[in-house]
Parts: structure tokens; C-alpha cells; sequence
């Protein structure tokens, strides 16, 4: 169970000795349960990866809280690693090795046994469908393939909390399709998963909840079927683009 309530973010940017403040994310508060997966949705710089990293441990947050089960992100930073798969965008992988090695590098951080670690390498390999490439160095691998190995490590611990930013971006079809039947199939398993996306189309074939981010601040928080409701609207898409395009029509119906 992931739980954040009111989270704030600031930063503070020093430039010719003026002192600048920028609110990223701004009084944010939802939920995620086992078996749910829930879209963070909004435009770049709407603060989707800023929270993300808050709920990872990568930066503190300025304010709020986030809970994942009974541990809290500021005071048990060790045990919520051990909790959660994280994969960001800025994820980089040394070229010179191969998905192979990765995996048994990321395993053996984790602490996990050599047995442990050979079972989750033949269970991720073939459900993400990496057999063929795993011994080939990454600085050799196509982008889905380097997405589907940095997936892999995230989850090479088994966590039971799954934080993705944006991990469909750049992929073709064929690949990003076998990247969201994984992420439903891990839901079905019953794990917590939290996407961020700006791809409409992917957040309404895989999310069960979806909140709208815009400008740090959370505009529609709830179901496919809730926020249409809300908005008299027949797709998400047009939601979403009634918040990020001026003078585009969006009538509102919040009861």
C-alpha cells in the first residue's frame, strides 16, 4: 500500500545572486493499493517526476508524508528501498556490460543469494522476453531493449511496490505493448504499482486510477469513469488537454 498525503516540493535556484523559489509539486495527496495501478498523468515540468523521486527516497520531500505500508519515506528510508522497484528516465547503463552481469551486480547490492538470483533472472528474462540479448553489451542494445533491461533491474529484488517513470517513452509498439502486459500481469499478482505518463492512450489501457498533475498541483484524481463524470467528457484526452491548451473548452461538473 502506497500512501502520499500533502506532499510539497521546493527549490531553490541561486542565479547572479538573486534567490529564486519554485514550487514543483504543491499539496499532493492519493493513494495506490496491491493490485492497482495508478497513473500519474501531466505535460513535462508538471512535477510527475519530482514526486515520483520523493515516494523513491532520491530527494526529500520540503512537506507531507508518504507511507508505503507502515514505514514512512522520512524516517525509514533503508526499509522502503527494500520495499519498492524504481525506474527513471535518467537511468543509465554502462555500456561495456551486458544484461547478464547487470542483473547479478544488482542482485548481489540487494543481497540476495546466487539461487535467488538466477530465479529471478529466468523468471524476468523470459517474461520480458530478453533471451536472446542478455549476454550482448548494452552500448549494443536497441532502446527497447536497454528499457527492458533497466526494467529488469529494478525488479530483480521482487519488490512489492513499483514505481515507473514514463516507461513506455521512446519505444516502439510491439515493445511498449510487452512492457504494459508485464506491468498489468504484475498488478494481477497483487503488486502496488505507480506509473507517470503523458501518453493518454497507455494510462487508459493499463491504469486503474489516474491523477491529473498540472503545474505541481493535482487537478482530477479518481477513476476513468469518476473523472469523465466529472468533466462531462467521453475520453481522457480531452480532459487532460482542457487543462494544458488555453481557450480549449472543458465544462465541469464537480458534485
Amino acid at each position: 500500500m502506497l500512501r502520499v498525503e500533502n506532499l510539497r516540493k521546493v527549490y531553490e535556484n541561486r542565479k547572479k545572486n538573486v534567490k529564486k523559489t519554485v514550487e514543483a509539486v504543491k499539496d499532493v495527496s492519493f493513494e495506490c493499493s496491491p493490485g492497482e495501478i495508478f497513473g500519474l498523468l501531466g505535460p513535462n515540468g508538471a512535477g510527475k517526476t519530482t514526486t515520483l523521486r520523493c515516494i523513491s527516497t532520491l530527494i526529500k520531500p520540503t512537506s507531507g508524508n508518504i507511507f508505503i505500508d507502515r514505514f514512512n519515506v522520512l524516517d525509514d528510508e533503508k526499509a522502503i528501498r527494500s520495499r519498492i522497484g524504481f525506474l527513471t528516465s535518467d537511468m543509465k547503463l554502462d555500456g561495456f556490460f551486458t544484461p547478464d552481469y547487470m542483473m547479478n551486480y544488482f542482485g548481489a547490492l540487494n543481497k540476495m543469494s546466487k539461487k535467488d538470483i538466477e530465479l529471478r533472472k529466468e523468471y524476468l528474462f523470459n517474461e520480458l522476453q530478453m533471451t536472446d540479448f542478455i549476454q550482448k553489451k548494452i552500448d549494443k542494445l536497441s532502446t527497447g531493449m536497454k528499457q527492458k533491461t533497466a526494467i529488469a533491474i529494478s525488479l530483480i529484488h521482487d519488490p512489492e511496490v513499483i514505481v515507473f517513470d514514463e516507461p513506455t517513452n521512446g519505444l516502439d509498439v510491439i515493445t511498449s505493448k510487452s512492457v504494459t502486459d508485464f506491468l498489468k500481469k504484475y498488478a494481477q499478482a497483487g503488486k502496488t504499482i505507480v506509473i507517470s505518463t503523458h501518453i493518454m492512450n497507455v494510462a487508459e489501457k493499463i491504469c486503474d486510477r489516474f491523477g491529473i498533475l498540472i503545474e505541481g498541483e493535482m487537478k482530477e484524481l479518481g477513476s476513468l469513469k469518476q473523472i469523465l463524470e466529472n468533466n462531462s467528457s467521453n475520453n481522457l484526452e480531452d480532459v487532460f488537454f482542457g487543462y494544458i491548451l488555453p481557450g480549449t473548452d472543458r465544462e465541469v461538473n464537480h458534485a
